[in-house]
């Protein structure tokens, strides 16, 4: 059965498991850490996050694990691994904020708060 299909009554859906890689170097690539987290199970997927502007690598990734089993394999293995002279970062990806958390945009630099105009 595919990940993420809807089953019937009593059929048990084997979702694949996404994983966030961080500290990577910038050189890495996709296939570079589909070939690495294969060593714990199949990989459904495997992604660098670049920069829209630049296309230049943020330094972190998700991957995605056939199974949790290969999933937790794949943090025990390596996570703290050295990879490229980096320590690597392996856990379980967070879902996504639906709140629209991460924009930099708008907003005041105070906050809430006015500045201080009486500093001197």
């Amino acid at each position: 059965m595919e990940p993420g299909r809807i089953c019937a009554k009593g059929e048990k859906a084997e979702m694949a498991k996404k994983l966030y890689v961080g500290n990577l170097s910038y050189e890495t690539t996709g296939d570079m850490l589909r070939t690495l987290f294969a060593e714990a199970g199949e990989v459904t997927s495997a992604t660098v996050i670049s920069d829209r502007e630049t296309q230049r690598s943020k330094g972190f990734g998700f991957v995605e694990m056939a199974t949790d089993e290969a999933a937790a394999e794949a943090i025990t293995k390596l996570n703290g691994k050295e990879i490229a002279g980096r320590s690597i970062t392996v856990a379980e990806a967070r879902p996504m904020r639906q709140d629209g958390g991460g924009s930099r945009g708008g907003g005041s630099r105070y906050g809430d708060r006015e500045p201080n105009r009486n500093r001197f």
